[in-house]
Protein backbone atom coordinates (compact mmCIF):
# COMPACT_ATOMS: atom_id res chain seq x y z
CA UNK A 1 0.00 0.00 0.00
CA UNK A 2 1.62 3.51 -1.01
CA UNK A 3 1.68 5.93 1.97
CA UNK A 4 -0.40 8.48 1.67
CA UNK A 5 1.48 11.95 1.04
CA UNK A 6 2.40 14.67 3.09
CA UNK A 7 0.20 17.55 1.41
CA UNK A 8 -0.03 21.18 3.08
CA UNK A 9 -3.67 21.14 4.02
CA UNK A 10 -6.44 23.99 5.47
CA UNK A 11 -9.05 22.19 7.34
CA UNK A 12 -12.05 24.47 7.04
CA UNK A 13 -15.06 25.57 8.81
CA UNK A 14 -14.91 23.58 11.89
CA UNK A 15 -15.49 24.57 15.41
CA UNK A 16 -11.93 24.04 16.56
CA UNK A 17 -10.92 23.34 20.33
CA UNK A 18 -7.06 24.08 20.61
CA UNK A 19 -7.13 22.45 24.00
CA UNK A 20 -8.69 21.82 26.88
CA UNK A 21 -10.45 24.28 28.17
CA UNK A 22 -9.23 26.81 25.55
CA UNK A 23 -11.53 29.41 23.90
CA UNK A 24 -13.37 27.49 21.04
CA UNK A 25 -12.56 28.70 17.73
CA UNK A 26 -16.13 29.05 15.53
CA UNK A 27 -15.82 28.34 11.54
CA UNK A 28 -12.56 28.51 11.83
CA UNK A 29 -9.12 27.13 9.79
CA UNK A 30 -6.10 25.07 10.74
CA UNK A 31 -3.05 25.39 8.35
CA UNK A 32 -0.70 22.59 7.54
CA UNK A 33 2.09 22.84 6.18
CA UNK A 34 5.14 20.08 6.09
CA UNK A 35 3.33 17.76 8.92
CA UNK A 36 3.50 21.48 11.00
CA UNK A 37 0.61 22.99 11.94
CA UNK A 38 1.33 27.00 11.15
CA UNK A 39 -2.46 28.59 11.99
CA UNK A 40 -5.01 28.49 13.80
CA UNK A 41 -8.10 30.79 13.69
CA UNK A 42 -8.74 32.61 10.55
CA UNK A 43 -6.00 32.57 8.44
CA UNK A 44 -5.93 33.62 4.60
CA UNK A 45 -5.63 30.03 2.96
CA UNK A 46 -3.04 30.11 0.01
CA UNK A 47 -4.94 28.45 -2.82
CA UNK A 48 -2.76 25.98 -3.67
CA UNK A 49 -3.39 24.47 0.12
CA UNK A 50 -5.79 21.13 0.19
CA UNK A 51 -8.77 22.54 1.59
CA UNK A 52 -10.77 19.48 4.13
CA UNK A 53 -14.67 20.73 4.52
CA UNK A 54 -15.27 20.70 8.30
CA UNK A 55 -18.54 22.37 8.75
CA UNK A 56 -20.21 21.17 10.74
CA UNK A 57 -17.74 19.13 12.81
CA UNK A 58 -15.69 19.41 16.03
CA UNK A 59 -12.22 19.94 15.57
CA UNK A 60 -9.62 18.53 18.18
CA UNK A 61 -5.79 17.62 18.58
CA UNK A 62 -5.54 13.75 17.58
CA UNK A 63 -6.65 11.46 20.53
CA UNK A 64 -4.78 8.99 22.08
CA UNK A 65 -5.92 5.62 23.83
CA UNK A 66 -3.01 5.14 26.51
CA UNK A 67 -4.61 1.34 27.25
CA UNK A 68 -5.03 -0.97 24.58
CA UNK A 69 -3.26 -4.87 23.77
CA UNK A 70 -1.79 -5.76 20.21
CA UNK A 71 -2.57 -9.24 22.00
CA UNK A 72 -5.38 -10.97 19.90
CA UNK A 73 -4.91 -13.57 17.49
CA UNK A 74 -6.03 -10.96 14.94
CA UNK A 75 -2.32 -9.16 15.00
CA UNK A 76 -0.04 -12.44 14.91
CA UNK A 77 2.15 -13.10 12.34
CA UNK A 78 2.09 -9.21 11.47
CA UNK A 79 5.38 -9.66 9.01
CA UNK A 80 2.74 -11.73 7.14
CA UNK A 81 -0.91 -9.35 7.40
CA UNK A 82 -0.99 -7.56 3.69
CA UNK A 83 -0.91 -3.89 4.03
CA UNK A 84 -4.41 -3.22 2.97
CA UNK A 85 -5.20 -6.12 5.99
CA UNK A 86 -3.17 -4.58 8.72
CA UNK A 87 -4.64 -0.97 7.32
CA UNK A 88 -7.99 -1.78 7.93
CA UNK A 89 -7.69 -3.45 11.14
CA UNK A 90 -5.60 -0.39 12.56
CA UNK A 91 -8.74 1.86 11.18
CA UNK A 92 -11.32 -0.21 12.69
CA UNK A 93 -9.60 -0.63 16.11
CA UNK A 94 -8.07 3.27 16.25
CA UNK A 95 -8.12 5.68 13.23
CA UNK A 96 -11.94 5.60 12.24
CA UNK A 97 -12.47 6.71 15.78
CA UNK A 98 -9.71 10.00 15.97
CA UNK A 99 -6.46 8.18 17.74
CA UNK A 100 -3.26 9.25 16.39
CA UNK A 101 -1.59 7.41 19.51
CA UNK A 102 -1.82 4.76 21.67
CA UNK A 103 0.08 3.01 24.36
CA UNK A 104 0.13 -0.72 24.36
CA UNK A 105 0.33 -2.19 27.85
CA UNK A 106 1.12 -6.09 27.23
CA UNK A 107 1.49 -7.77 24.26
CA UNK A 108 4.32 -10.12 22.22
CA UNK A 109 6.81 -7.05 21.92
CA UNK A 110 8.43 -8.48 18.83
CA UNK A 111 5.24 -8.95 16.49
CA UNK A 112 3.83 -5.32 17.58
CA UNK A 113 6.95 -4.45 17.18
CA UNK A 114 6.74 -5.32 13.68
CA UNK A 115 3.21 -3.27 12.90
CA UNK A 116 4.94 0.20 14.51
CA UNK A 117 7.59 -0.32 12.02
CA UNK A 118 5.21 -1.20 9.24
CA UNK A 119 3.73 2.06 10.13
CA UNK A 120 6.49 4.38 10.52
CA UNK A 121 7.71 3.24 7.37
CA UNK A 122 4.45 4.56 5.38
CA UNK A 123 3.86 0.76 4.31
CA UNK A 124 0.56 1.65 6.11
CA UNK A 125 -1.41 4.43 7.86
CA UNK A 126 -2.15 3.99 11.20
CA UNK A 127 -1.09 5.60 15.11
CA UNK A 128 1.85 6.11 16.65
CA UNK A 129 2.25 3.34 19.06
CA UNK A 130 3.88 2.83 22.18
CA UNK A 131 4.32 -0.39 24.05
CA UNK A 132 5.73 -2.52 27.28
CA UNK A 133 6.03 -5.36 25.15
CA UNK A 134 5.16 -8.33 27.67
CA UNK A 135 3.99 -7.84 30.81
CA UNK A 136 5.77 -8.95 34.17
CA UNK A 137 3.52 -11.81 35.76
CA UNK A 138 3.84 -13.43 39.23
CA UNK A 139 5.34 -16.89 38.72
CA UNK A 140 2.75 -19.58 37.71
CA UNK A 141 0.24 -16.76 36.97
CA UNK A 142 0.08 -17.04 33.03
CA UNK A 143 -3.64 -18.38 31.84
CA UNK A 144 -3.86 -21.65 30.78
CA UNK A 145 -3.62 -22.33 26.85
CA UNK A 146 -7.20 -23.16 26.65
CA UNK A 147 -8.31 -19.94 28.39
CA UNK A 148 -5.77 -17.86 25.96
CA UNK A 149 -7.76 -19.74 23.39
CA UNK A 150 -11.28 -18.74 24.05
CA UNK A 151 -10.08 -15.27 24.89
CA UNK A 152 -8.93 -14.58 21.84
CA UNK A 153 -5.17 -13.81 23.02
CA UNK A 154 -2.09 -15.18 20.81
CA UNK A 155 0.29 -17.51 23.15
CA UNK A 156 3.38 -16.10 23.56
CA UNK A 157 5.90 -16.00 26.61
CA UNK A 158 6.13 -13.67 29.20
CA UNK A 159 8.29 -12.99 32.04
CA UNK A 160 7.55 -14.49 35.30
CA UNK A 161 8.95 -13.05 38.62
CA UNK A 162 8.79 -13.61 41.86
CA UNK A 163 11.42 -11.38 43.55
CA UNK A 164 13.58 -7.92 43.21
CA UNK A 165 16.43 -9.67 41.53
CA UNK A 166 13.66 -11.44 38.68
CA UNK A 167 12.10 -8.21 38.48
CA UNK A 168 14.73 -5.83 37.81
CA UNK A 169 16.58 -8.35 35.23
CA UNK A 170 13.39 -8.90 33.29
CA UNK A 171 12.27 -5.38 33.25
CA UNK A 172 15.94 -4.58 32.38
CA UNK A 173 16.13 -7.46 29.61
CA UNK A 174 12.47 -5.36 28.08
CA UNK A 175 14.46 -2.09 28.11
CA UNK A 176 17.05 -3.39 26.59
CA UNK A 177 15.20 -5.02 23.94
CA UNK A 178 13.72 -0.93 23.02
CA UNK A 179 10.13 -1.34 25.05
CA UNK A 180 8.58 2.27 25.76
CA UNK A 181 7.97 1.34 29.55
CA UNK A 182 7.10 -1.46 31.87
CA UNK A 183 4.34 -3.35 33.02
CA UNK A 184 3.49 -5.47 35.55
CA UNK A 185 0.47 -7.59 36.44
CA UNK A 186 0.94 -7.49 40.78
CA UNK A 187 -2.03 -10.86 40.72
CA UNK A 188 -3.65 -12.60 38.48
CA UNK A 189 -6.38 -15.56 39.41
CA UNK A 190 -3.54 -18.23 39.35
CA UNK A 191 -1.18 -16.35 41.62
CA UNK A 192 -0.69 -14.25 44.59
CA UNK A 193 0.59 -10.77 44.59
CA UNK A 194 3.63 -9.53 44.28
CA UNK A 195 6.13 -7.86 47.00
CA UNK A 196 6.22 -4.18 47.05
CA UNK A 197 10.34 -4.72 46.70
CA UNK A 198 9.89 -6.45 43.43
CA UNK A 199 7.25 -3.75 42.14
CA UNK A 200 9.83 -1.27 43.64
CA UNK A 201 13.09 -3.31 41.37
CA UNK A 202 11.37 -2.98 38.37
CA UNK A 203 10.04 0.72 38.75
CA UNK A 204 13.62 1.66 39.38
CA UNK A 205 15.15 -0.25 36.48
CA UNK A 206 12.62 1.62 34.49
CA UNK A 207 12.99 4.94 35.86
CA UNK A 208 17.11 4.76 35.07
CA UNK A 209 16.14 4.45 31.60
CA UNK A 210 14.13 7.18 31.41
CA UNK A 211 10.68 4.96 31.06
CA UNK A 212 7.27 5.21 32.85
CA UNK A 213 5.88 2.08 34.93
CA UNK A 214 2.10 0.90 34.48
CA UNK A 215 0.78 -1.98 36.77
CA UNK A 216 -2.39 -4.01 36.12
CA UNK A 217 -4.20 -4.05 40.09
CA UNK A 218 -6.68 -6.17 41.63
CA UNK A 219 -7.58 -4.62 44.88
CA UNK A 220 -6.93 -1.44 47.16
CA UNK A 221 -3.74 -3.31 48.51
CA UNK A 222 -2.49 -3.55 45.55
CA UNK A 223 -3.08 0.27 43.95
CA UNK A 224 -1.51 1.16 47.05
CA UNK A 225 1.89 -1.17 46.93
CA UNK A 226 1.89 0.53 43.46
CA UNK A 227 1.67 3.73 44.46
CA UNK A 228 4.29 3.52 47.05
CA UNK A 229 6.57 2.16 44.70
CA UNK A 230 6.65 4.75 42.16
CA UNK A 231 4.41 3.45 39.37
CA UNK A 232 3.58 5.97 36.92
CA UNK A 233 0.16 4.55 35.57
CA UNK A 234 -2.05 2.50 37.60
CA UNK A 235 -4.29 0.51 34.63
CA UNK A 236 -7.29 0.34 35.84
CA UNK A 237 -10.10 0.33 39.06
CA UNK A 238 -10.48 -2.12 41.08
CA UNK A 239 -14.24 -2.04 41.66
CA UNK A 240 -14.43 -5.40 43.24
CA UNK A 241 -12.34 -4.64 46.51
CA UNK A 242 -14.35 -1.51 47.93
CA UNK A 243 -13.98 2.32 48.00
CA UNK A 244 -10.41 3.73 47.59
CA UNK A 245 -9.81 4.92 51.64
CA UNK A 246 -7.36 7.37 52.94
CA UNK A 247 -4.14 5.68 52.41
CA UNK A 248 -4.65 5.50 48.70
CA UNK A 249 -6.17 8.54 48.57
CA UNK A 250 -3.12 10.43 50.36
CA UNK A 251 -0.40 8.02 48.16
CA UNK A 252 -2.25 9.83 45.16
CA UNK A 253 -2.18 13.24 46.56
CA UNK A 254 1.82 12.69 46.84
CA UNK A 255 3.16 10.52 44.41
CA UNK A 256 1.27 12.15 40.90
CA UNK A 257 0.14 9.43 39.53
CA UNK A 258 -1.64 8.36 36.50
CA UNK A 259 -4.90 6.55 36.27
CA UNK A 260 -6.97 4.63 33.12
CA UNK A 261 -10.09 4.12 35.21
CA UNK A 262 -11.59 1.49 32.06
CA UNK A 263 -15.09 1.31 33.44
CA UNK A 264 -16.19 0.49 30.41
CA UNK A 265 -14.41 -2.58 31.07
CA UNK A 266 -16.25 -3.60 33.94
CA UNK A 267 -19.17 -3.13 32.46
CA UNK A 268 -18.66 -5.52 29.60
CA UNK A 269 -17.25 -8.14 32.49
CA UNK A 270 -20.42 -7.95 34.52
CA UNK A 271 -22.98 -8.01 31.18
CA UNK A 272 -24.05 -11.37 32.04
CA UNK A 273 -24.97 -10.55 35.76
CA UNK A 274 -28.29 -9.47 37.53
CA UNK A 275 -28.72 -5.23 36.94
CA UNK A 276 -28.31 -4.79 40.89
CA UNK A 277 -24.59 -6.71 40.56
CA UNK A 278 -24.13 -4.88 37.29
CA UNK A 279 -24.95 -1.27 38.96
CA UNK A 280 -23.02 -2.39 41.62
CA UNK A 281 -19.91 -2.71 40.30
CA UNK A 282 -20.45 0.69 38.12
CA UNK A 283 -21.20 2.72 40.90
CA UNK A 284 -18.08 1.86 42.68
CA UNK A 285 -15.75 2.26 39.58
CA UNK A 286 -16.94 5.69 39.22
CA UNK A 287 -16.82 6.23 43.13
CA UNK A 288 -12.62 5.44 42.51
CA UNK A 289 -12.67 7.73 39.52
CA UNK A 290 -13.62 10.45 41.49
CA UNK A 291 -11.79 10.07 44.49
CA UNK A 292 -8.67 9.73 42.23
CA UNK A 293 -9.79 12.90 40.53
CA UNK A 294 -10.35 14.72 43.62
CA UNK A 295 -6.88 13.43 45.45
CA UNK A 296 -5.42 15.15 42.09
CA UNK A 297 -4.75 12.48 40.34
CA UNK A 298 -4.18 12.50 36.97
CA UNK A 299 -6.76 10.91 34.73
CA UNK A 300 -5.76 9.13 31.17
CA UNK A 301 -8.40 7.95 28.93
CA UNK A 302 -7.50 3.99 28.12
CA UNK A 303 -10.11 1.16 26.84
CA UNK A 304 -8.15 -1.58 27.45
CA UNK A 305 -9.06 -2.78 24.00
CA UNK A 306 -8.11 -6.36 23.07
CA UNK A 307 -10.08 -7.29 25.96
CA UNK A 308 -13.21 -5.25 25.30
CA UNK A 309 -14.54 -4.36 21.81
CA UNK A 310 -13.08 -0.83 20.00
CA UNK A 311 -15.41 1.39 20.16
CA UNK A 312 -14.63 4.34 22.67
CA UNK A 313 -18.08 5.16 23.22
CA UNK A 314 -18.87 3.31 26.31
CA UNK A 315 -15.69 4.46 28.07
CA UNK A 316 -16.93 8.44 27.10
CA UNK A 317 -20.48 7.79 28.49
CA UNK A 318 -19.37 6.22 31.81
CA UNK A 319 -17.00 8.92 32.26
CA UNK A 320 -19.19 11.01 31.55
CA UNK A 321 -21.62 9.75 33.94
CA UNK A 322 -18.86 9.50 36.54
CA UNK A 323 -18.99 13.25 36.40
CA UNK A 324 -16.29 14.31 34.03
CA UNK A 325 -16.73 17.19 32.03
CA UNK A 326 -16.04 17.58 27.99
CA UNK A 327 -13.00 19.81 28.82
CA UNK A 328 -11.68 16.63 31.42
CA UNK A 329 -12.36 14.13 28.91
CA UNK A 330 -10.57 16.07 26.47
CA UNK A 331 -7.78 16.71 28.35
CA UNK A 332 -7.27 12.63 29.75
CA UNK A 333 -7.22 12.08 25.51
CA UNK A 334 -4.70 15.02 24.42
CA UNK A 335 -2.35 16.92 27.00
CA UNK A 336 -2.48 14.68 29.91
CA UNK A 337 -0.61 11.81 27.82
CA UNK A 338 1.31 14.51 25.75
CA UNK A 339 2.54 15.85 29.26
CA UNK A 340 2.68 12.40 31.10
CA UNK A 341 4.98 10.60 28.11
CA UNK A 342 7.10 13.37 27.35
CA UNK A 343 5.03 15.28 24.05
CA UNK A 344 4.09 18.32 25.50
CA UNK A 345 5.67 20.49 23.94
CA UNK A 346 4.85 18.86 19.81
CA UNK A 347 1.34 16.82 20.62
CA UNK A 348 -2.11 17.45 22.29
CA UNK A 349 -2.70 20.48 20.83
CA UNK A 350 -3.99 22.30 17.84
CA UNK A 351 -1.74 25.53 18.14
CA UNK A 352 1.23 26.66 15.53
CA UNK A 353 4.68 24.32 15.79
CA UNK A 354 2.95 21.43 17.16
CA UNK A 355 2.90 18.14 15.02
CA UNK A 356 -0.34 18.08 12.35
CA UNK A 357 -2.23 14.91 14.53
CA UNK A 358 -5.72 16.20 14.40
CA UNK A 359 -8.69 14.57 14.52
CA UNK A 360 -12.08 16.04 13.01
CA UNK A 361 -15.49 14.67 14.57
CA UNK A 362 -19.43 14.55 13.46
CA UNK A 363 -21.28 16.28 15.77
CA UNK A 364 -20.64 18.75 18.79
CA UNK A 365 -18.84 16.44 21.89
CA UNK A 366 -19.59 19.05 24.18
CA UNK A 367 -22.85 18.72 24.33
CA UNK A 368 -23.04 14.63 23.41
CA UNK A 369 -19.46 13.34 23.99
CA UNK A 370 -20.39 10.16 21.89
CA UNK A 371 -19.47 12.38 19.22
CA UNK A 372 -15.95 11.66 19.73
CA UNK A 373 -16.28 8.49 18.28
CA UNK A 374 -17.62 9.21 15.13
CA UNK A 375 -14.01 10.50 12.76
CA UNK A 376 -15.14 12.02 9.64
CA UNK A 377 -11.15 12.75 9.17
CA UNK A 378 -7.77 11.57 11.24
CA UNK A 379 -5.07 13.62 10.67
CA UNK A 380 -1.72 12.21 11.94
CA UNK A 381 1.93 14.86 11.06
CA UNK A 382 0.05 15.84 7.78
CA UNK A 383 -1.08 12.73 6.54
CA UNK A 384 -4.88 12.00 6.16
CA UNK A 385 -4.82 8.48 7.61
CA UNK A 386 -8.36 8.20 8.25
CA UNK A 387 -11.46 9.22 6.64
CA UNK A 388 -15.36 8.43 5.78
CA UNK A 389 -16.34 9.92 2.43
CA UNK A 390 -14.44 7.00 0.23
CA UNK A 391 -14.80 4.01 2.55
CA UNK A 392 -12.23 4.53 5.07
CA UNK A 393 -8.17 4.59 4.33
CA UNK A 394 -6.59 6.48 1.88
Amino acid sequence: MKAAPVADLALVGGTIHPGPGDEVVRDGTVLVRAGVITAVGRPPVPSAVQRIDCSGCAVTAGLRNSHVHFFERMWAGAEAIPATELARQLQDAFTAYGFTGVFDTGSMWANTRCIRDRIESGEVPGPRIRSTGEGLVPTGGLPPDIVLGLMGVMKFPAPEIADAAQAAAAARKLLEDGVDAIKLFLSTPRSGSLPENAVRAAVDAAHHAGRPVFVHPNSVAEVLTALRAGVDVIARTTPNSGAWDAPILAAIAERQAALTPTLGLWNQFARHDRVSARERIAVAAAGQLRAWIEAGGTVLFGTDMGAVDPDPSPEYTSMAEAGMTFTEILASLTTAPAERFGDSQRLGRIAPGFHADIAVFEGDPSRDIRALAKARYTVRAGRVIHRTHNGGFP
